[in-house]
């Protein structure tokens, strides 16, 4: 591994105004990609801290590249239109990060029709319509690489409780990495998911004021983890489901530290 084992790179990180987003958009810009710093907040309104701005600048002042685009992943338009801000300004797209996600946990029984459409919208339609979106260009140029963020609630029960709709949609990007995968195989394109566990970012911890964190994994390491799959080599390094513990164990075999 090399320092700029992106350079030259541009990528596209949704959600990137916070949590797993904004660390995976820093930890590629300090490997030497161009980011397209993603999300709908450009102001600080509610009780989330983070902004596409913010992480923009972040970026810059570490000697970075990095566009902010607001947009809702989830609108066909606005995807169309972002990808289109991306191509005009950074000239090309290797790697989409689909981060973009949303939750409001409930048991099933207490969830509304309302809640499933918010989360199903932002956190499984938004996968589909920024792959369906960038791939054209990933396939013209013969190379890319497509990273979902999943969860270990899409395979486990989880606590704190993370609700079924929440899980259902991490599921779905499982199943979804897989099929996309295999069809894209000739194109050398990657598609891989990360499944992270409990990690402390501003929307969790928020949702979670009392729970222990101590062992809580941190955005950070999604981050690196991020950066290492993004420079496999697509004609093996691909449909892969990947929790942390699964990562390490691909990452000291490429002399990689994590």
């Amino acid at each position: 591994m090399n320092n700029k084992e992106l350079q030259g790179k541009v990528a596209i990180v949704t959600g990137a105004s916070r949590g797993i987003g904004r660390a995976i958009a820093l930890a590629m810009a300090e490997a030497g990609a161009a980011v397209a710093v993603v999300a709908r907040t450009v102001s600080e309104n509610g009780p989330l801290r983070g902004t596409i701005t913010k992480t923009t600048e972040q970026i810059q002042a570490r000697g970075g590249k990095a566009l902010p685009i607001q947009a809702n992943v989830a609108e066909e338009t606005e995807v169309a239109n972002m990808v289109q801000t991306v191509l005009r300004e950074l000239g090309h797209i290797d790697i989409l990060v689909n981060n973009a996600g949303t939750n409001i946990p409930r048991c099933f029984n207490d969830s509304k029709l309302k809640h499933w459409d918010t989360i199903l919208r932002t956190t499984l339609r938004s996968v589909i319509v920024c792959s369906k979106e960038v791939l054209p260009q990933m396939i013209k140029q013969m190379h890319g690489s497509i990273i979902n963020i999943s969860s270990i609630a899409a395979i486990v029960v989880s606590k704190p409780l993370t609700g079924l709709a929440y899980d259902v949609c991490k599921a779905g990007i499982n199943r979804f990495t897989l099929g996309l995968a295999e069809e894209l195989k000739g194109h050398h394109i990657a598609v891989n998911a990360l499944m992270p566990g409990n990690t402390n970012t501003e929307g969790w911890a928020m949702l979670n004021p009392d729970v222990d964190k101590s062992e809580w994994q941190m955005p950070e390491l999604w981050g690196k983890i991020a950066n290492f799959v993004a420079t496999r080599d697509p004609a093996t390094f691909t449909g892969k489901i990947l929790t942390a513990d699964d990562i390490k164990k691909e990452m000291a075999a490429a002399g990689w530290d994590l």
